[in-house]
């Protein structure tokens, strides 16, 4: 299914729910995912431009990401709310992390019963991070892992005197850089009160202890950052304005929408460009001399799409496996060459 015939479910929900709908959704594909990041801003803004009136009544934003920018939530729910009056997000299946934040912005959230919010504890990557051994990657740091080690040497362990701690404290630094545990405090920091702000846009300074009482629940109280939170436990646990009382109708659009995406997307399909590529050179002959095998994709990394417009964030990627002399023989080498990437518009 493509565009047009989404657009079938997404006017079909507008009507339903008597609102303007925008769809963001990032890739979920495995080796292939993407994130919410600060460029979507800007394409989210030619959506609402393109709205009969501002501010309309109400608007609803089809979400499912990942995660991404921590910072990107916070201009996403400012924009939006500049153009609406009430603002909801349908979660038909998964919004974690940054995406998470943006749904505590609005004034409800609907969620499928396949739809699921995650903590909000950042992972911190900078510099600093300590690196992959075989790979040299850099690998994220988790806020709550910090914490989770010094909660353990503490209290787990029982270790209270204060040399043994430095000594604890020592063993920490010298598998991460200080100004990596630095970061991770300032990161937590900049998510309690990007939370906290969004938040606000449609809570009463009266219910401040509320607000308080969801930081603390979806920051710190969680344990583990992939928790996959169900709308009964955001709702009765976690007290968010959860709406989970769906016409059959409304519920059985947001997936057949989901699903569109999802095809598209080739989200239950993993990207393994190795595993195409030795695929394709056990299709030739044996005895055959050695040639350079090529395969190219186009992925898919972001689509924001509404009645009036669809953008989504494309990348058209060729990888290469030659056969290089080397000091063992013929080594099997793979290039990837990205040939275009960027956003792309089509006005309906």
């Amino acid at each position: 299914m493509n565009y047009e015939e989404r657009l079938e479910i997404i006017n079909r929900l507008q009507t339903q729910r008597q609102s303007h709908l925008i769809s963001l959704v990032t890739s979920l594909r495995p080796n292939a995912t993407g994130q919410i990041a600060d460029d979507q801003v800007r394409e989210l803004y030619e959506h609402l431009s393109r709205l009969p009136e501002r501010p309309i009544e109400r608007l609803d934003l089809f979400l499912c990401s990942m995660g991404g920018s921590g910072t990107t939530p916070w201009r996403i729910v400012s924009l939006l709310r500049e153009y609406t009056r009430e603002f909801n997000v349908l979660i038909p299946f998964k919004a974690y992390s940054a995406a998470t934040l943006i749904a505590l912005g609005a004034d409800e959230i609907v969620m499928h019963p396949c739809g699921e919010l995650g903590p909000i504890d950042p992972t911190v990557s900078n510099d600093y991070n300590p690196v992959e051994n075989n790979t040299g990657r850099k690998l994220g740091i988790s806020v709550e892992d910090v914490k989770a080690y010094v909660n353990f040497v503490k209290c787990t362990v029982g270790i209270t005197h204060e040399d043994e701690l430095v000594k604890t404290f020592e063993i920490l630094a010298n598998k991460v850089h200080p100004l990596a545990l630095g970061n991770v405090e300032r990161f937590l920091a900049q998510s309690r009160m990007v939370a906290r702000k969004i938040l606000r846009t449609h809570m009463r300074e009266a219910d401040e202890h509320i607000i308080d009482e969801i930081i603390e629940n979806m920051a710190s109280k969680l344990f583990f950052h992939g928790h996959p939170i169900n709308r009964n436990e955001a709702k009765n646990d976690l007290k968010l304005k959860i709406n989970t009382d769906l016409p059959a109708e409304i519920e059985t659009d947001m997936w057949r929408l989901y699903e569109s995406y999802e095809n598209e997307m080739l989200h239950r399909q993993p990207f393994n460009p190795a595993g195409d590529l030795l695929a394709k050179a056990r299709l030739l002959q044996q005895g055959q001399p050695p040639q350079d095998l090529v395969q190219e994709y186009d992925l898919i990394y972001a689509c924001i799409e509404s009645s009036r417009l669809a953008c989504a964030y494309k990348a058209t990627k060729r990888f290469t496996q030659s056969n290089v002399q080397g000091p063992q023989g013929l080594q099997d080498i793979i290039q990837e060459h990205t040939l275009e990437l960027g956003w792309r518009r089509s006005p309906v």
